[in-house]
């Protein structure tokens, strides 16, 4: 029973996008297993492609936060925020079942739906950490796992998976994510500035600094103060890899090449900060090892991406053929989905 986050401290790099297909693409092929999304980003796009696309799943949305109380992350943290330091046990009510909205969604998938106004909240989060007991730091870091235990016991412990779709910046509730789970991956995209980001991960969630001396995270000193846990590194993901033409691959190369060789380097300092997969398997010697075990690629799909997205459809459950996007028609070629879906899957299999 695992949690997954996905993030990386720079927008754009399709954070959103590969959580939808991983969590639905998990759900298809582990029919057995109960899988909890959690939308941890105030955009809330992954709730946006899971409860229907860019229209239906806005306005439904929209209908789960202005229930009262709101049917949404927020609904959850204003239960915590009345009682920051003693769980409430109500998490299993704002589960949605995005199955019952969303015909191509697997039914085995459940959605605590994302919340704009997460984003207002985190003052008041931020505060519950200074305030109270001498532990509340710690405390607070557990609401998320509170919520994932408050959900699981009301599913009788049944077999489950969890993904986290993470903010960018790292903020209070990012740190509610992190501390709530187990593994983590990276994805980034081809441009120098996701480098400085999977730098910035090192350094904010594991104090990792390249300049020596330098000043360590406040996340990092109370993780370590509090004996909490944080996710070890299961993967970066090379996201929205483009094949239009060879400039672009061989950019996206040299760029995958240089953040390999920073998350390598770390790997020889400090390989308690990974997670060595799949179980039994030895721990990488050579940098070619390291590569298969942490490295995979994502290609763009082009408009069949834009398709799934927008009209929240999973690229495995996406067919060739002409769809209706904003009211235009647009098609969607056998050949952009040979692109994604193999990647998909192979990533999928390598998740436990």
């Amino acid at each position: 029973m695992t949690v997954y986050a996905l993030w990386n401290n720079k927008g754009g790099v399709g954070k959103s996008y590969l959580t939808f297909q991983l969590a639905t693409e998990y759900a298809r092929s582990h029919p057995d297993k109960k899988v909890l999304v959690l939308d941890l980003c105030p955009q809330a796009n992954l709730s946006s492609m899971l409860l229907g696309g860019i229209i239906d799943g806005e306005n439904r949305i929209t209908e789960l936060a202005e229930q009262a109380p709101p049917m949404t992350i927020s609904g959850y943290i204003d239960d915590r925020t009345r009682s920051p330091y003693i769980s409430p046990n109500t998490g299993a009510r704002y589960l949605t079942h995005p199955n019952r909205l969303n015909r191509h969604i697997p039914d085995n998938l459940h959605l605590v739906c994302g919340d704009e106004r997460l984003e207002l909240q985190a003052s008041r989060v931020s505060g519950a950490t200074n305030t109270g007991p001498g532990d509340a730091w710690s405390i607070v870091h557990r609401w998320i796992s509170d919520l994932i235990n408050d959900i699981i016991v009301s599913w009788n412990h049944q077999e489950y998976t969890v993904f986290i779709d993470c903010n960018p910046s790292f903020t209070i509730y990012t740190e509610l994510a992190m501390s709530a789970s187990d593994r983590l991956i990276i994805p980034f995209s081809a441009d120098g500035s996701s480098k400085r980001a999977v730098r910035a991960v090192l350094s904010l969630l594991y104090g990792i600094n390249r300049a020596r001396g330098g000043e360590r995270s406040e996340f990092a000193v109370k993780t370590e103060q509090f004996r909490m846990s944080t996710p070890k590194i299961y993967c970066y993901v090379g996201n929205r890899l483009t094949t239009i033409n060879r400039h672009a691959a061989t950019a996206f190369k040299q760029v995958v090449n240089e953040i390999r060789d920073e998350i390598w380097n770390v790997w020889q300092q400090s390989p308690n900060n990974f997670c060595i997969h799949p179980v039994g398997t030895g721990v990488p010697s050579t940098r070619p090892a390291f590569t298969r075990m942490f490295q995979y690629e994502v290609v763009d799909a082009n408009t069949a991406s834009v398709v799934s997205g927008a009209l929240g459809i999973p690229i495995m459950a996406l067919t060739s053929r002409t769809y209706t996007l904003a009211g235009r028609s647009v098609t969607v070629n056998q050949s952009q989905l040979n692109k994604q879906q193999p990647n998909i899957v192979n990533l999928v299999q390598t998740i436990e």
